[in-house]
């Protein structure tokens, strides 16, 4: 694991910059760090030392040096592309896999990224042809974003990193801040401030001359099904599943794994137990609140695989916290459970240097109740006028109290009549669009010109070559929910901590079977994740696979109340955050005023909270390491 920076472009480069750069990335790579300078090219890294931790120190060369590259990742088939490319008489200086990239590109050119199975954020340097290769892997565990100008482009695997190029503007991207308050996160290509963009996943892009380029080259195919019996499903998915954590088992490093008590991670578990001779490492986190600890599910997996098991129950100074997580996740990220996910990755290192998780389970697999929503809804065919028709009976009807049968009605009508985009973005919305009608000042309906944030939706939406309803909305979460929020989740909160997190569920290989089966076989009637809970029947104790799913969920509504009411008001309501030009603060003081009151705002306050937290830190001020930054 690595954090990556450099530059390429017709001006000499700035190598103090570089190493500024690199420095910011201290806590993706504290063993070492390595730099190439030229007349218009710097590459530089900061390595946590996985593999070939004697001999991998990069810049990684060609046998001829014309070749470079700084990576962030794991290839995990990389003794099979050793073998082969030693069989075309490619030279190997390195026990990495690190290595396997330059002599990739030289067989193969930009197409080297689909040879790789693992996850990746690269920068490879042509110096004969003077070309920049920047490559992110198929799913988008591994970051990657850049800032291209008229004289170059410079590139980072943090934000932070690129923020030390004095030379850059620190303005807001309004059209990035209108997706954010939508989704939670700031969906790729777009980056919270002006002028940066991210690398999107499964994406290469080529600069030269001036001229940058992007190309996809992988996406999962839903379509044609595959024709094959659930019993032989279930031992084909028992079986990628058991390769996938096997082949993540390659370390020079202590390993271990993430249990959370839900049946991705336990299967996982089951995995890493079976192939290894030493009882596995696992770690868990619980709250003192029954409603969000999973401890006791993850006790039973634990037990039955007799691992080396840690629990923590999460009791954080979360008002003390908020600050280092604002630090670390570099733009705006509401996604509460990335606390509890940088306290069990701090934990965990205490231990070892690599974690297993159950990460992609739900995206593959079918796990999310909006999927069962989605192909009960599609039900219901009628057309625009007649939605409209139905939307507005369906709001003529009393409402009911909270969680009240006519409530759930109502609510499942109003989806029914929805467009599909629109109804998806509803449900995962911390505002909708109805919601900025109050929140927008006059300003930031001038920035945004117009702009539908469910338009990214209704893009993926249309573009899926799934016919389900619930594949095309397991197609968007893979291209939107996943990169852009749960593995920034994970990525920041392990390599804040210096850990390397690996995920057996996002193999490709696995993804892609999953894709190819029919959705009966992953979404049975309103059961979901189907499938995977015949795979580990038998294998892992059934309470785990019948118990009902538990998110991994944070009191955010109570911390707002109470740790965190001080913080919250005086951030969102002092004159600083009034002076801004993007929220009416009479909409934001009602959200407040109800949400003391007893009205569950958190959410919208949370996403609110992160963003000023985020300006101040990233815009009002100069950006620098924290006292706590080894």
């Amino acid at each position: 694991m690595c954090g990556i920076a450099g530059y390429a472009g017709s001006n000499p480069p700035d190598a103090a910059t570089l190493r500024r750069m690199c420095d910011a990335l201290v806590h993706r790579g504290p063993d070492q760090d390595g730099y190439l300078l030229g007349d218009h090219v710097a590459l530089g890294m900061r390595r946590l030392s996985i593999i070939g931790v004697e001999s991998g120190r990069q810049p990684i060369y060609n046998e001829d040096r014309t070749i470079a590259v700084v990576y962030n990742g794991e290839v995990y088939n990389f003794t099979e592309l050793r073998a082969e490319l030693e069989g075309k008489g490619h030279r190997f200086a390195t026990a990495t896999d690190t290595e396997c990239i330059v002599h990739l590109y030289e067989e193969h050119g930009e197409r080297c990224v689909e040879h790789l199975r693992g996850m990746f954020a690269f920068a490879l340097w042509d110096e004969r042809r003077q070309r920049l290769l920047l490559a992110r892997d198929r799913v988008g565990k591994k970051p990657l974003l850049y800032r291209a100008t008229p004289d170059g482009i410079w590139f980072a695997s943090e934000l932070k990193a690129l923020l030390l190029d004095e030379t850059m503007p620190r303005a807001v991207d309004p059209l990035a801040l209108h997706s954010y308050l939508t989704y939670g996160y700031v969906p790729a290509p777009q980056c919270i401030v002006a002028g940066v963009r991210k690398l999107p996943a499964a994406h290469t892009l080529s600069w030269h001359n001036g001229i940058a380029e992007e190309r996809r080259y992988w996406r999962l195919q839903y379509e044609p099904k595959q024709r094959i019996s659930e019993p032989e499903a279930v031992e084909a998915v028992r079986e990628l599943i058991r390769e996938a954590t096997r082949i993540r088992l390659v370390s020079e490093r202590p390993l271990g794994a993430f249990l959370s008590g839900g049946i991705d991670s336990s299967v996982v578990v089951a995995a890493m137990a079976e192939a290894t001779s030493q009882p596995v490492k696992t770690f868990s986190i619980g709250f003192e609140d029954a409603r969000y600890d999973e401890r006791s599910f993850a006790r039973l997996v634990a037990d039955r695989f007799s691992t080396d098991h840690e629990e923590l129950v999460v009791t954080p100074d979360i008002a003390e916290l908020m600050p280092r997580l604002t630090w670390h996740y570099d733009e705006p990220f509401a996604d509460s459970s990335a606390v509890p996910s940088f306290s069990l990755a701090e934990m965990a290192r205490r231990h070892v240097v690599v974690a297993l998780n159950g990460d992609g389970g739900d995206e593959s697999f079918g796990g999310y109740d909006r999927y069962v929503a989605q192909r009960l809804a599609a039900r219901i065919h009628v057309g625009d006028s007649v939605a409209r028709v139905g939307r507005r009976a369906v709001a003529a009807l009393p409402s009911g109290q909270h969680r009240s049968s006519m409530r759930r009605v109502k609510r499942f009508l109003n989806f029914s009549l929805t467009p599909p985009a629109t109804r998806y973005a509803e449900v995962v919305a911390a505002f909708t669009n109805a919601d900025k009608e109050q929140l927008y000042s006059d300003e930031m309906w001038e920035a945004i010109g117009g702009l539908d944030a469910y338009d990214l939706l209704t893009g993926v939406f249309s573009d899926s070559a799934a016919t389900d309803p619930a594949d095309a909305a397991m197609d968007v979460d893979v291209q939107t929910y996943l990169p852009g929020d749960l593995l920034v989740k994970m990525d920041i909160a392990t390599m804040a901590n210096s850990l390397e997190a690996r995920s057996p569920l996002l193999d490709h290989k696995v993804m892609e079977f999953a894709a190819s089966l029919p959705a009966d076989m992953k979404i049975r009637g309103r059961t979901s994740k189907w499938l995977l809970k015949q795979a580990g029947r038998g294998w892992i104790p059934d309470a785990v696979l019948d118990r009902p799913k538990m998110g991994f969920g944070v009191p955010v509504a109570a911390w707002l109340r109470n740790e965190l009411r001080d913080l919250v008001h005086d951030a969102l309501t002092d004159v600083t955050a009034r002076g801004r030009p993007y929220f009416e603060p009479a909409t934001v003081d009602r959200l407040l005023e109800e949400h003391d009151s007893g009205a569950d705002h958190g959410a919208k306050l949370w996403t609110l909270l992160c963003f000023e937290l985020w300006q101040r830190a990233f815009v009002d001020h100069l950006a620098v390491p924290p006292v706590w930054e080894p």
